[in-house]
C-alpha cells in the first residue's frame, strides 16, 4: 500500500526539496510518513475551511501550495486558528504536505505552469538562484539484466535539448571472485568469474542521484554493484524564480490583460500602463511578485504579470516604463491544485495503486471582494 512517505517521494519529483528557498518550509507540515495513503485532496491553503473539507471528503493527506507552518512556532494552543489545525489534523490523522517555493521554481512547476496558460513560449527563469550541478553516473551490469536496470534509471536521466531518455551503453568485461558468505548471482564462491557486461553512462542533475542509485540498488542483479559517479565542469540549467518568455505575436497591454483575465477567470484584474503599448516580451511571477519589477525591466520585459501589486510597485513600473498587470495572489496560485492533482494520480498508477484517489479542493476561493455599486 502507498504510504505518505511515498507520497512525499512524488512531491519531491514534482518539487525538489533542495530548490526551495532558504526562509522557506515545504515537506511534511503534520503527520506520520508510515501512515497508508488513502485519499488525498490537493489546495492552494491548508486552511480551516480546507481541512474540514478534506476530512469529510475521507481523505487522510491533504497536499497545498502554502505551507500551514511557516516560521517557527513555541506554542500549540488550541485558541489560535493555526492551533486548531494542528490538533485537528493530528486528531484525524490527517497528513498535510506542501510544495511551496520548490514547486514556484522545479521545471513543469508554478510558473512554467502560468507561462503556458498565459501563452508564452520559450520561457526561461526571471530570476536565477542557482545553477543545477551535473555529474555522470556509470553502472556496470551484466548484459541480460542491462535493459532492465537501463529503464529503471532512464527517468532520472537529464534531457539533453530536446531529447529526453538519453543514455550512453559500451560492452565489456567484468570479474570477479565471490567470497565465503556472499550469494552471487553469477558463478561459484572462491572461483574466478568472467562476466560480460555493458557500461551504462547517464547524466544527471546531481539532485537526482541519490534516488537514482537506491532505484539502481533495488534493480541491479549484483549484492555490490559497480558504479561510478563523475563531478563534471558542464554548465548545468540555470533555476530560479519567475519565468520570462515570447508571446506568438505582439499584443495591445489591454488586449493582453483581456486575455489573462479569461485564462485565470478573474475579471477584476489592473493593470499598470498604456492601454494601446504593445506588449511581445512578457515576465511572469506567481504569487507576490512585485519584487522584480526591476528584474523584469532588465532582462528586456515590455510587461511583468504577477500579484499583490503595492502602488509603490505600481509607481515604480510607471517610472521605468514597464507594464504591469496585478492578477491576484490567488488567481496566479490557484492553477497548481488540477495540475498537481493529475501528476499524482499518474505517479499513482505507475506505482501500482491507481486505487488511491486525488480530488481537489472545492471549497477555495479568494478572500476578497471586489465592491460594485
Amino acid at each position: 500500500m502507498t504510504k505518505v512517505s511515498d507520497i512525499l517521494g512524488f512531491i519531491d519529483k514534482i518539487a525538489p526539496m533542495p530548490l526551495a528557498e532558504k526562509w522557506d518550509n515545504p515537506g511534511l507540515q503534520v503527520g506520520d510518513p508510515g501512515e497508508g495513503a488513502r485519499r488525498i485532496m490537493v489546495a492552494l491553503d491548508p486552511s480551516p475551511k480546507v481541512i474540514k473539507e478534506a476530512l469529510l471528503s475521507g481523505c487522510n493527506i491533504l497536499v497545498t501550495h502554502h505551507p500551514l507552518i511557516f516560521k517557527p512556532i513555541s506554542t500549540i494552543s488550541a485558541d489560535t486558528p493555526l492551533g486548531r489545525s494542528i490538533h485537528e489534523a493530528i486528531e484525524n490523522r490527517l497528513s498535510i504536505i506542501a510544495l511551496h517555493t520548490n514547486y514556484d521554481i522545479a521545471e513543469g512547476g508554478l510558473n512554467d505552469l502560468l507561462a503556458e496558460k498565459t501563452g508564452l513560449s520559450s520561457s526561461i527563469p526571471l530570476q536565477v538562484t542557482s545553477t543545477r550541478e551535473l555529474v555522470k553516473l556509470v553502472i556496470f551490469v551484466p548484459d541480460e539484466q542491462f535493459e532492465v536496470v537501463r529503464n529503471a534509471l532512464l527517468p532520472f536521466a537529464k534531457n539533453l535539448g530536446n531529447y529526453s531518455d538519453c543514455s550512453f551503453a559500451s560492452d565489456g568485461q567484468g570479474t570477479f571472485t565471490p567470497l565465503e558468505g556472499s550469494t552471487p548471482f553469477k558463478g561459484k564462491r572462491g572461483e574466478l568469474e568472467e562476466v560480460s557486461e555493458k557500461r551504462l553512462e547517464l547524466l544527471l542533475d546531481r539532485e537526482n542521484l541519490s534516488r537514482a542509485i537506491s532505484k539502481m540498488f533495488m534493480t541491479h542483479p549484483y549484492e555490490e554493484p559497480a558504479f561510478d559517479v563523475y563531478p563534471l565542469q558542464n554548465k548545468g540549467q540555470d533555476i530560479g524564480l519567475g519565468r520570462i518568455g515570447e508571446l506568438p505575436k505582439p499584443l495591445s497591454l489591454e488586449k493582453f490583460a483581456s486575455k489573462v483575465a479569461e485564462v485565470l477567470h478573474y475579471p477584476n484584474l489592473r493593470y499598470v500602463g498604456e492601454p494601446s503599448k504593445m506588449i511581445r516580451r512578457v515576465a511572469i511571477c506567481s504569487g507576490s511578485g512585485a519584487s522584480l519589477v526591476g528584474a523584469a525591466k532588465s532582462a528586456g520585459a515590455d510587461l511583468l504579470l504577477t500579484g499583490d501589486v503595492r502602488y509603490h510597485d505600481a509607481m515604480h513600473a510607471l517610472d521605468i516604463g514597464l507594464a504591469l498587470i496585478d492578477a491576484g495572489h490567488f488567481q496566479t496560485e490557484m492553477i497548481m491544485a488540477e495540475s498537481v492533482a493529475s501528476r499524482l494520480r499518474v505517479m499513482l498508477t505507475e506505482s501500482g495503486d491507481p486505487d488511491c484517489q486525488v480530488i481537489c479542493s472545492r471549497g477555495e476561493c479568494d478572500p476578497f471582494t471586489v465592491f460594485k455599486p
